[in-house]
């Protein structure tokens, strides 16, 4: 692994993860390019910030679960050969209901450089400390839809509440939000901003 990179749970003790992309529950179908083991990779940077972030989540009865950070180049490359490939069905109500699979790119769903492979972004979720049940957010990791977008209409206001939640612990301890997705946050000072790296996740 390159230096600066670690396991985020190494630094973050006590995060749950589930990396989405090294599993078949993803809008792919099948584990991705690049991802070898099921574990969060990021830079030591963002593990510090979302260290801090954990104990924020914490004070208002909340967890971190993390979906995918460090992303490499080629999962990013493996996404638009998917997005070129006939429709088969398999994932579409999930995932991307109201769209085509090409329209991931052109919508900012997917981007053929991303965040990701610059080490510092982040795809998370809110789980319960008391019970670890995940927090209703409106919809789920990877939703391609308008319903996932911040301010989104159509989402209860417990969902709306949740979001709002995440976002302000995620903005307070150091990370941008997106607007098309509510999971996904950028480490506003990150330490690569021009680098995409390629490494894959062993």
């Amino acid at each position: 692994m390159k230096d600066d990179f670690v396991f985020v749970d190494e630094l973050v003790p006590g995060i749950r993860w589930d990396a989405k992309y090294a599993t078949w529950d993803n809008f792919t179908g099948r584990p991705v390019d690049g991802y070898v083991a099921n574990r969060i990779v990021g830079t030591t940077a963002l593990c510090a910030a979302l260290d801090s972030a954990q104990e924020k989540a914490a004070s208002l009865g909340f967890g971190l679960l993390l979906w995918d950070g460090y992303r490499p180049q080629r999962a990013v490359d493996r996404f638009l050969r998917w997005s070129r490939q006939p429709e088969d069905g398999r994932t579409k109500p999930r995932h991307y209901p109201n769209i085509d699979r090409a329209e991931m790119f052109d919508k900012g769903y997917v981007a053929a450089k991303s965040g990701h492979s610059r080490g510092s972004t982040v795809d998370l979720t809110l789980y319960h400390l008391a019970t670890g049940d995940l927090a209703a957010m409106g919809g789920d990791h990877d939703l391609m839809d308008s319903i996932s977008h911040h301010g989104a209409q159509g989402v209860t206001h417990v969902e709306a509440r949740n979001r709002q939640y995440l976002c302000s612990v995620m903005e307070s301890c150091g990370f941008s939000a997106y607007d098309c997705e509510w999971w996904h946050y950028t480490l506003k000072d990150e330490p690569y901003p021009d680098s995409y790296f390629d490494f894959p996740i062993t």
